[in-house]
């Protein structure tokens, strides 16, 4: 898929991937790339910028963890985060659905 198509999706990707269970960096990026089927092989470089800037903006919150001898930061999507999300998949829904209509052929 092409990247242009996601910008201004991926926080919305982001917190769904999150929601499920707190986690790694890393493993967002597998969520994700599974729940899509492989649509959304989404580079490391775009997606820890974006949960860096989730946590400054209070919709994740994060904490250091050691797992199997190694340091992660694991991340967890915040009350206001669960608020926002819910704002973004209804204005995903609505967006979604316009397009089709549009794009549909009548």
């Amino acid at each position: 898929m092409r990247t242009e198509i996601l910008k201004g999706h991926v926080d919305l990707l982001l917190l769904a991937a999150v929601l499920a269970r707190p986690s790694h960096g890393y493993a967002v990026i597998e969520e994700l790339r599974r729940r899509s089927d492989g649509a959304f092989d989404l580079p490391e470089g775009t997606v820890y910028p974006a949960l860096h800037r989730l946590e400054r903006q209070g919709l994740l919150a994060s904490q250091w963890s050691e797992e199997t001898g190694r340091k992660r930061r694991i991340y967890a999507v915040t009350e206001r985060g669960r608020t926002a999300l819910a704002q973004q998949r209804q204005d995903w829904s609505l967006f979604a659905r316009a397009v089709q209509a549009v794009v549909t052929e009548a």
